[in-house]
């Protein structure tokens, strides 16, 4: 039984379907997550991608059968399966077509990760989120890179440590969600956001994604400025680039537009 539901297009949707278990991963979660992204982020035609869930929660991290079976692995073999996450989570953030988590329930543990690895969240004002991993004894290792990313290293410190629930409004104030709506404009909201992603110039997304994981973080020095003076003369001399000043000089539609 797949553990997703794939809706091919230029805005595809990938949606976790294990609701019986609140969507917690295990290694086919993983596999077939990185295998999909990998894929869609390939294809021509798509433009962009959803990352939804099926059922009350959005995704409860990690599988607990799964982890009842990390508890008997060697070191070697928790460094394995480590990676194998890692490298979900990696696919996902670094995927060419941008990204959208649809959250349309709870978010815990690992699946505050799947959230911070997408370009953008929107959630139902009815979600929770919690970084629950040191109650378990545990630490959210893994996923830190793109959550601290997400909600900023001040809040990372409370609620790493805390792992206090916090609600969407929370969650919104902090920057790991873009929008906090009911649940019946969900949908409207993240279609909205990805009409705006596919009437974009698809090399310029796809760049601008490249341009984004290169400076964030980065000393303002003669490097970082003589790196994005050659960006911007690179795209705009593409033809993309060319075709954007025409279009906007002629007032017509680009031919990325049809």
């Amino acid at each position: 039984m797949s553990t997703l539901n794939i809706e091919p297009g230029v805005v595809s949707t990938v949606t976790l379907s294990r609701p019986e278990v609140r969507n917690a991963f295990n290694e086919e979660v993983i596999a077939d997550l990185t295998q999909a992204f990998t894929q869609l982020g390939q294809d021509p035609q798509v433009r962009a991608i959803v990352l939804a869930a099926n059922g009350p929660a959005f995704c409860a991290g990690a599988d607990l059968n799964w982890m009842r079976r990390m508890a008997d692995y060697s070191h070697a073999e928790n460094l394995a399966d480590a990676a194998c996450l890692a490298e979900m989570l990696r696919v996902i953030y670094t995927c060419p077509k941008p990204t959208v988590a649809r959250i349309q329930g709870d978010v815990y543990a690992g699946g505050l990760g799947l959230v911070a690895a997408c370009d953008m969240a929107v959630s139902v004002d009815t979600a929770g989120f919690c970084l629950s991993e040191v109650k378990l004894g545990l630490i959210p290792a893994t996923i830190s890179p793109y959550v601290v990313r997400a909600m900023g290293p001040r809040a990372a410190h409370r609620y790493f440590l805390t792992a206090e629930r916090f609600d969407a409004a929370e969650a919104l104030r902090i920057g790991l969600v873009h929008a906090v709506v009911s649940a019946e404009q969900l949908e409207a909201k993240v279609a909205d956001i990805t009409q705006a992603l596919v009437t974009a110039s698809p090399n310029a997304v796809k760049a601008c994604k490249t341009l984004l994981h290169e400076v964030a973080g980065k000393d303002i020095d003669a490097t970082l400025i003589e790196h994005t003076v050659a960006a911007i003369a690179d795209i705009r001399a593409s033809d993309e680039g060319r075709e954007g000043v025409s279009f906007f000089l002629a007032k017509r539609k680009p031919f990325w537009l049809g």
